[in-house]
């Protein structure tokens, strides 16, 4: 089972794990990318989310399709917020279960760093002194 979301709603982790949770499973890995208070100095106060929401649920769909050609894994649940995000919120969650620890901790490493490198959602910084930056991903176009 895929389970894909974009969605302004908060993210709820207990609610994602219960819809991969398989008797047949023994692990179950979850990625959070939650918003944090700062960037290179600036304090931030939120971040804005904004999503091409076809093509976006059409990339993520991509992903849970390469991860199964390449792991053993059984249920995928990919979530990403738009909107705004305050800080300690969650804006993506992944959340896999596979048979055995390996192929879902590799499969979700594989999720995030793809989804931050093609998924078309676009990141807004806003910092508390009112101003704020567009952000690209680092992991697209080469960047580290």
């Amino acid at each position: 089972m895929d389970f894909i979301e974009i969605s302004e709603n908060v993210i709820h982790v207990e609610r994602l794990t219960a819809r991969v949770t398989s008797p047949t499973s023994g692990a179950i890995s979850v990625f959070l990318g939650t918003t944090r208070d700062n960037f290179k100095g600036k304090k931030v106060k939120k971040l804005e989310y904004e999503a091409y929401e076809p093509m976006a649920r059409k990339e993520v769909q991509k992903i849970c399709d390469d991860i199964r050609s390449k792991w053993s894994v059984e249920n995928i649940a990919i979530v990403h917020r738009i909107g705004e995000v305050p800080v300690c919120e969650t804006s993506v969650a992944i959340v896999i279960s596979s048979p055995h620890r390996k192929e879902s901790l590799d499969a979700v490493q594989y999720g995030i760093d793809t989804l931050k490198a093609t998924v078309p959602i676009w990141k807004k910084e806003i910092y508390e002194d009112g101003s704020f930056s567009w952000k690209e991903n680092s992991e697209c176009c080469g960047h580290k």
